[in-house]
């Protein structure tokens, strides 16, 4: 296996992957992945929040380079993109029968990471912060509600692992804070009014030619929300990604998610029911020798119970400087 490596390195090296990988790692931690669309999981009964609803995490915002952490020094990233559902569905994935159901989300969030020459247990010490901007539209049985500003900021270490030039890994908590404004009678609130903690693990294999293979796993802990008295259930999660590199720093494929909430809610204001996701849907990123990176991806919502279903659209971008 140790032969195998070397020849794929020395390889790799030939083809230009050690010139250009520098800007495929302005990607960031990835793995350290925030909640921005947070505000999508609101107190309010037509949405099934509090945890049958979507949860503090943006299921499918990571898919290439989720493992591969930045090098030493100071990176800012930008996270752009849309979230719209327009279905609730119920215990058996059946579609519920609310009249003109549908919200939509706008993010804009800049990212902060920190990656220091520290070394701890063999990892590279990193911290980063996310502070997402958020514009939500909230619509059902003929009313609407409509938000704008800060959602709930999510910061956190995190441990970076470069076994070899072409595969890395991440271990890090994300904690979420309740900075967005919050009110239980207003399903467009930007905030969820509860702290939350996640343990995050993710692997990334990114040669320049051939497969690109990424995996993050999640389990969120959730604490109460104190004008609730309700603690969403905890929750099992994935992000994924398939693709091929074509050797220019173009890597094009499938990416997606799988979301299993593991324990019920408690509290008055509990969902019915756990609930379960999976999506898919193309990505593409490009990474050149100059800085820059880009990350698109689309995904749609395609098994759902006991939670709001449509489709995202996520945008990355590392601009050098």
């Amino acid at each position: 296996m140790i032969k195998i490596y070397t020849a794929i390195k020395a390889k790799l090296i030939n083809i230009g992957i050690i010139k250009y990988r520098r800007a495929t790692q302005l990607t960031v931690l990835s793995l350290l992945s925030i909640s921005v669309m947070s505000a999508l999981v609101v107190s309010h009964s037509v949405m099934a929040t509090e945890g049958g609803g979507v949860g503090i995490y943006p299921d499918g915002l990571d898919n290439y380079l989720s493992g591969a952490l930045p090098p030493p020094g100071v990176h800012v990233l930008l996270y752009g993109g849309n979230i719209h559902y327009n279905q609730l569905r119920g215990n058996n994935g059946s579609r519920l029968p609310v009249p003109g159901f549908k919200v939509n989300v706008n993010v804009l969030a800049p990212r902060l990471v920190l990656v220091t020459d520290q070394q701890i247990m063999g990892g590279q010490l990193a911290y980063h912060t996310i502070v997402p901007l958020l514009s939500v539209t909230a619509e059902a049985g003929g009313k609407r509600s409509d938000s704008k500003g800060i959602g709930d900021i999510t910061f956190g270490p995190a441990l970076g692992y470069h076994p070899a030039p072409d595969l890395g890994y991440v271990i890090g908590l994300d904690i979420s804070a309740p900075t967005g404004s919050y009110n239980r009678h207003d399903p467009s609130s930007p905030g969820k009014n509860h702290w939350a903690f996640q343990p995050v693990w993710a692997i990334s294999y990114f040669p320049a030619y051939g497969y690109n293979t990424d995996l993050k796993v999640m389990y969120d802990f959730n604490l109460k929300n104190k004008k609730t008295n309700t603690t969403s259930g905890r929750a099992f999660h994935i992000d994924y990604a398939l693709g091929w590199g074509f050797g220019n720093g173009l890597v094009a494929g499938v990416g997606g998610y799988a979301f299993q909430q593991v324990t019920n809610d408690s509290g008055p204001n509990s969902a019915q029911g756990k609930a379960s996701a999976f999506g898919l849907g193309p990505s593409v990123r490009y990474a050149n020798d100059k800085g820059l990176l880009v990350a698109l991806k689309w995904q749609k919502d395609l098994i759902v119970t006991n939670r709001p279903a449509g489709s995202q659209l996520f945008l990355k971008v590392a601009l050098p400087f």
